[in-house]
């Protein structure tokens, strides 16, 4: 199939389409004029479609004519609180802002549902589009799970693929085999102490210094406590004491976001940083109280997934527009819990627009950030690919389906 080519023929639709919803973002898991979109888009292929329960998610369903395996596309549909400031014709009006390019996985997705329904005769397996709510936040992947779309189709999902734009030279693939993209955790701390007079410490029991001493000494245990080959970032981001200038506060706290790359590391910051806190808090004669919370786990991609994925975007595309890259990215995404359950891999477009040099050009969640839509073809075409030649790799590879599941 020539599925780049198919694509500028809808690409004009799949355009206004992303413009729309580029016009009016929502939040969360709560996308109602969202979905509505989706849902009219769809309108008219062969498509089961069933929304979420909880969420206002969108699943379509397309069954191909002959056996095979069935493979999972996602695309995220949610925006930011970001006010937007790129003074585009269809910008943003109500205060919030697509500035993550979810606008575009959606009308890439939708995309991906046109170029393939014309194809159902043709196609062995199962094609299952997730349209996904909250990915910014606070978290539309597992409720999705929860409400059964990895099994929506009568089996379990075989393979799961998502692709995520970002600044770079327009048309450009990139993804890697193993972790793809950081964990995101949050730690939060307070120190307690005995609050007083600002003129007399002596009688107070100030949760201050041990909260400064904290943070310093967060970076230093991060740099003697995991390897430089797994590597832990640290960014505090919130600290907080007291309002008066003259009063000692009884207590002092700060928040951290905290990216890691692997279950191991994951697993072992918390208990390190609770050993800190402790230490420091007993030296001061203060308690301390610790908050870890797990947001998104590290994207990992499966080796026989990712080998496939980026083998295919290559025969696609060419050579020249594809990039195995050497490193993760500290960024996260909660398609990570799409690949704990089935095996897949989550892979990068660039988009950055003519007239705009990508080596500057502003990131993902700025207020500037821009995408050319002009990629939505090959994008839609990228995700069709994947699925409707999934069936051939089994067999090229005689792989079994459940191996693949496994990642064996």
């Amino acid at each position: 199939m020539d599925f780049p080519a198919e694509a500028q023929r809808i690409v004009d639709e799949l355009v206004e389409l992303r413009r729309a919803l580029h016009r009016n973002p929502e939040l969360g898991n709560d996308l109602p004029e969202t979905q509505g979109h989706v849902l009219t888009a769809l309108e008219g292929l062969p498509l089961e479609l069933t929304t979420g329960r909880a969420l206002t998610s969108v699943v379509a369903v397309l069954r191909g004519a002959h056996p095979g395996p069935t493979v999972l596309l996602r695309g995220d549909m949610d925006g930011l609180p970001v006010e937007e400031d790129t003074g585009l014709e269809y910008a943003s009006t109500n205060s919030r802002m697509h500035a993550c390019g979810h606008d575009l996985h959606t009308a890439g997705l939708v995309g991906a549902a046109k170029l393939l329904s014309p194809h159902r005769e043709e196609l062995s397996g199962n094609v299952v589009f997730m349209f996904q709510p909250g990915e910014e936040g606070p978290g539309g992947a597992q409720p999705m799970i929860d409400e059964g779309v990895l099994d929506i189709a009568g089996a379990r999902v075989d393979a799961a693929f998502a692709v995520h734009v970002m600044p770079g030279t327009p048309g450009t693939f990139t993804s890697r085999s193993g972790t793809m993209m950081a964990g995101a955790n949050v730690l939060r701390v307070v120190f307690h102490g005995a609050g007083g007079h600002g003129s007399m410490p002596q009688e107070a029991l100030d949760p201050v210094p041990p909260l400064v001493e904290f943070c310093q000494a967060l970076q230093v245990m991060v740099t003697r406590r995991f390897s430089v080959f797994d590597p832990v970032v640290v960014s505090v981001t919130n600290l907080a004491a007291g309002d008066a200038i003259n009063v000692i506060p009884p207590a002092a706290s700060m928040g951290a976001t905290v990216r890691t790359l692997s279950p191991e590391t994951t697993r072992d910051f918390p208990v390190y940083a609770s050993q800190l806190a402790e230490s420091i808090a007993a030296a001061h004669g203060c308690t301390v109280e610790i908050e870890w919370l797990n947001q998104y786990p590290p994207t990992i991609n499966h080796a026989d997934q990712s080998a496939y994925l980026l083998r295919t975007l290559t025969e696609v595309f060419g050579a020249d527009r594809v990039i195995e890259v050497d490193d993760p990215l500290m960024g996260s995404e909660d398609f990570s819990y799409i690949l704990e359950e089935i095996p897949g891999a989550f892979y990068m477009l660039q988009a950055t627009p003519q007239g705009i040099d990508p080596e500057s050009a502003a990131n993902n969640h700025s207020p500037l950030v821009q995408f050319d839509d002009s990629v939505l073809g090959d994008q839609a075409a990228s995700l069709a690919a994947l699925a409707f030649n999934y069936n051939d790799a089994l067999g090229e590879n005689s792989t079994s389906s459940a191996q693949l599941r496994m990642g064996k």
